[in-house]
C-alpha cells in the first residue's frame, strides 16, 4: 500500500554505507550476490560507485572499479545506478583536466552509471561545467544519464545562518543548479550536522523554489539523522538515502526499517516491502563477518553527540585518528579538535567534505605537529592558490600569501575556473599506459592514480603478483582465524589461572569452602572460573563466561583474528642506516607512500630544493633537501610505503 504522496527512497548501503562504516572495503564478489533482491524491492536508485569507491577498489582491493560498475548493471533491470561524482575531482583528490573530466564522466555513463550525483567540495558550481556537459551529450546519446545537482551543507556556527551559509544561500545555489539542467537537487549533509528545524526549513524553501525533485542525503554521526529525515518529510522532500539496517547508523545513513514503519498511514506511506528488507540485511549480517575488523567499537556510544560543536564528519575523524596514531602523536588529538576551527576560517570556511575536509584537517595536524604553516602539503598551496575554485569566505591574507610563498605555479592566486588552468592530462595517460592498457578504463585509472593505477594495472594484466593481504578472504577463512583466536585466547585464559592458582591460600584441611569461584578478565570478557579446594594442589573446574561480561558486540564488530582481511601493504623496512662523515640523510617525516623524485643519484642539490613527493594522510608532500650537496643514495622505489623517520635519501659532499 502506498500514500497519495509515497515518499521514495535511495539505499547507500553498497557505496556510502560501507564507505563510512568498513572504509569502502566491500568487495564486489559480496555486492553481486545482493543485487538482484535489492532491484525487485523499489527503490528510486541504489548508489554503488564513486566516493572512496574507486580509490579502494583498485588500490587496497585489486578489483577493477570499471568492472564493478558494469556488472552491478548487469544484475539491475528495474532500478537505478547512482554515483556520488566530485565535480572536477571526479573520484580523486584534486581537480583534473577538462580532458580526464570529460573522458571520465563520458565513460562511466557508458558503463552503467545512470545518477551522477555532482557536488563540488567547495560549493563552486564553475567545477561543475565539464562534468555536466559530458552528462548531457550522453544523455543526447541516448544513455540514462540524470544529472543530479548537490549542495554541500555547512556550518559557521551551531545552526543555521550567519554571513555564510544561511537559508538564501542554499535557495540560490538550487536555483543556479537548475540554471545548469539539473535534474534532481540534493541536499548533501555529509556530517549529520542538519538539525530537524533546519532540514524542514530548507527543503520547504527549495520545494517552494525550484520544480524539480528534491533529495535529502544526511549522516546519522550526531544522532539527528532520522529525525532530520521525519521533518523533512513533513516538508515535501521527495527522496531521502538510507542504509539497511547492519550498514546504518553511526556515521552512515539512517536505517530505512524504522522510517518505514514511522510514515506508514500517512499520505508519505511507502509501498517497500518491509520484511523482504529484513531479511536482505539477516543475510547482509552473514557476509559482514568478513569485515567485522573495520568497524570502529572502541567507544560504547553509536552517536558523536561532540559532532554537534566540532562538526567533523566521522570518516574525517577517524581519518586523524589513525594519521595521529600512525604519527606517534595520538596524545595530541585534542590540540588538534582545537587547532581545527582555526584553520578551517583561515582557509575561507570550505565545507568539511572531501577532498576539502582532508586538507584542512591534515593542515591542522600539520600545524600541531611541526608549528603552524610550516609543513604544508601541496593540496593546501592548490586550495590557497585557487586550484580547487573559490571558498565560501575569503582566506585569511596573511595565511594565503605564506602558503603561496614559492609556490610553483606563482604566488598570486587565481580567479578563473580553476580547470582553466590545467594542461591537458589524457594523452600523456595513454602514452604512459601504452602496451599495458586495454581500454579507456584502463587509462583513466591510470590518469586518476598513476603511482597505484599503474601497480593495479599490473596486478590485473599478470605482470604483478597481487599481494596477499590484498586477496579476498572467504568465509571459512575468517571461521578458521576465528578458530586459531579462540585457541590463543584460551591459552591466556588458564596461564591466568595457573598464576593465580600458584598465589592462592588454601584452606586447611576440613576447613572453608571446597569450591571457590572468581572471575578472570581476558581480551575484554570476564569469565567465572571454579576451582576445587583440597589439602593438596587446587584444582581447575569449570571455565564459563561470567555473568557480569562486556556488552556483547555486534557480529561485524568481534574480536580482531590473528590477520587482518584488507590491510594496506605495510611500510617497507628501512635500509640499514650507515652515513659516512658529511652524509645528511632525507627522513620520512610521517608514514607514506613515495610517489616521485624530482633528482637521480649523482645530482646536485641545494637546502631547500624540492626532491621528494611522500603521499601521507592522503595528501601530497613535497620533501625538501635537508642539505645541500650531492645524492648518495635513494632508498625506496616509487610506490614503496616508509615509515616515519625511514631515511628515504642520503645527500653527502
Amino acid at each position: 500500500m502506498a500514500g497519495k504522496n509515497p515518499i521514495k527512497f535511495t539505499d547507500t548501503t553498497f557505496r556510502d554505507g560501507h564507505q563510512s562504516l568498513l572504509a569502502t572495503r566491500f568487495r564486489t564478489e559480496d555486492i553481486l550476490p545482493f543485487m538482484e533482491r535489492m532491484d525487485q524491492v523499489g527503490f528510486w536508485a541504489i548508489e554503488v560507485w564513486g566516493g572512496a569507491t574507486f580509490d579502494t577498489t583498485h588500490r587496497f582491493l585489486g578489483d577493477d572499479p570499471w568492472e564493478r560498475i558494469r556488472t552491478i548493471k548487469s544484475k539491475l533491470k528495474k532500478t537505478h545506478t547512482m554515483m556520488l561524482l566530485r565535480g572536477q575531482n571526479l573520484v580523486g583528490y584534486r581537480n583534473y583536466a577538462d580532458d580526464v573530466t570529460y573522458a571520465f564522466v563520458r565513460h562511466a555513463a557508458e558503463q552503467g552509471v545512470d545518477i551522477f550525483r555532482v557536488f563540488d567540495a567547495l560549493n563552486d558550481q564553475r567545477n561543475w561545467v565539464t562534468a555536466v556537459k559530458a552528462i548531457m551529450d550522453a544523455k543526447k546519446a541516448g544513455l540514462m544519464a540524470h544529472f543530479q545537482a548537490a549542495v554541500c551543507f555547512s556550518l559557521t556556527q551551531q545552526r543555521m545562518g550567519g554571513e555564510v551559509f544561511n537559508l538564501k544561500y542554499y535557495v540560490d545555489f538550487a536555483k543556479r543548479a537548475v540554471d545548469m539542467g539539473a535534474d534532481s537537487f540534493c541536499l548533501k549533509d555529509m556530517a549529520g550536522m542538519v538539525s530537524p528545524n533546519d532540514a524542514y526549513a530548507i527543503i520547504k524553501a527549495l520545494k517552494e523554489t525550484i520544480k524539480i525533485p528534491v533529495e535529502f542525503h544526511t549522516h546519522y554521526t550526531s544522532g539527528q539523522g532520522s529525525m532530520s529525515y521525519l521533518k523533512a518529510i513533513e516538508a515535501g522532500v521527495d527522496v531521502v538515502d538510507t542504509c539497511l539496517s547492519p550498514f546504518a547508523l553511526r556515521t552512515s545513513q539512517p536505517a530505512i526499517e524504522p522510517i518505514l514503519v514511522t510514515v506508514k498511514q500517512t499520505d508519505r506511506e511507502s509501498p517497500l516491502d518491509l520484511a523482504a528488507l529484513i531479511e536482505i540485511g539477516q543475510d547482509l549480517e552473514k557476509v559482514a563477518v568478513k569485515y567485522r575488523d573495520l568497524l570502529d567499537t572502541s567507544k560504547m556510544a553509536p552517536i558523536d553527540a561532540g559532532v554537534l560543536l566540532h562538526q567533523i564528519p566521522g570518516g574525517m575523524y577517524s581519518n586523524l585518528v589513525n594519521q595521529l596514531r600512525e604519527a606517534g602523536a595520538l596524545d595530541r588529538m585534542l590540540e588538534v579538535m582545537a587547532e581545527l576551527p582555526l584553520t578551517r576560517k583561515e582557509l575561507g570556511y570550505p565545507p568539511l567534505v572531501t577532498p576539502t575536509s582532508q586538507i584542512v584537517g591534515i593542515q591542522a595536524v600539520f600545524n600541531v605537529l611541526f608549528g603552524r604553516y610550516q609543513q604544508i602539503p601541496g593540496e593546501v598551496k592548490g586550495l590557497a592558490y585557487g586550484l580547487y575554485g573559490k571558498t565560501p569566505a575569503p582566506m585569511d591574507p596573511k595565511v594565503q600569501k605564506k602558503i603561496l610563498k614559492g609556490y610553483e605555479r606563482g604566488e598570486k592566486p587565481i580567479t578563473c575556473r580553476a580547470a582553466d588552468v590545467l594542461e591537458p592530462e589524457l594523452e600523456k595517460a595513454k602514452e604512459a599506459t601504452k602496451g599495458l592498457a586495454k581500454d579507456m578504463g584502463d587509462v583513466l585509472v591510470y590518469a586518476l592514480y598513476p603511482t597505484t593505477g599503474m601497480r593495479f594495472l599490473k596486478w590485473k594484466y599478470g605482470l604483478e603478483e597481487v599481494p596477499q593481504e590484498v586477496k579476498a578472504k572467504s568465509l571459512e577463512q575468517v571461521k578458521l582465524e576465528d578458530d586459531v583466536y579462540l585457541t590463543i585466547k584460551q591459552e591466556k585464559l588458564f596461564q591466568k589461572v595457573k598464576d593465580y592458582l600458584e598465589r592462592l591460600e588454601l584452606p586447611a584441611p576440613g576447613k572453608g569452602p571446597g569450591l571457590r569461584t572468581f572471575n578472570v578478565f581476558v581480551d575484554g570478557q570476564y569469565y567465572e572460573v571454579e576451582v576445587e579446594c583440597t589439602s593438596g594442589a587446587p584444582v581447575l573446574t569449570s571455565v564459563t563466561p561470567a555473568a557480569v561480561t562486556a556488552a556483547p558486540r555486534p557480529a561485524i564488530a568481534a574480536p580482531k583474528p590473528a590477520a587482518a582481511p584488507v590491510a594496506a601493504p605495510k611500510p617497507a623496512a628501512a635500509p640499514a642506516e650507515a652515513l659516512a662523515a658529511g652524509e645528511v640523510p632525507l627522513r620520512a617525516p610521517m608514514p607514506g607512500m613515495i610517489i616521485s623524485y624530482s633528482v637521480k643519484v649523482g645530482d646536485k642539490v641545494n637546502t631547500g630544493d624540492l626532491v621528494c613527493i611522500l603521499e601521507a594522510m592522503k595528501m601530497q608532500n613535497s620533501l625538501p633537501a635537508p642539505a645541500g650537496g650531492v645524492v648518495k643514495a635513494i632508498n625506496f622505489e616509487p610506490g614503496a610505503s616508509v615509515a616515519k623517520d625511514a631515511v628515504i635519501m642520503v645527500i653527502g659532499k
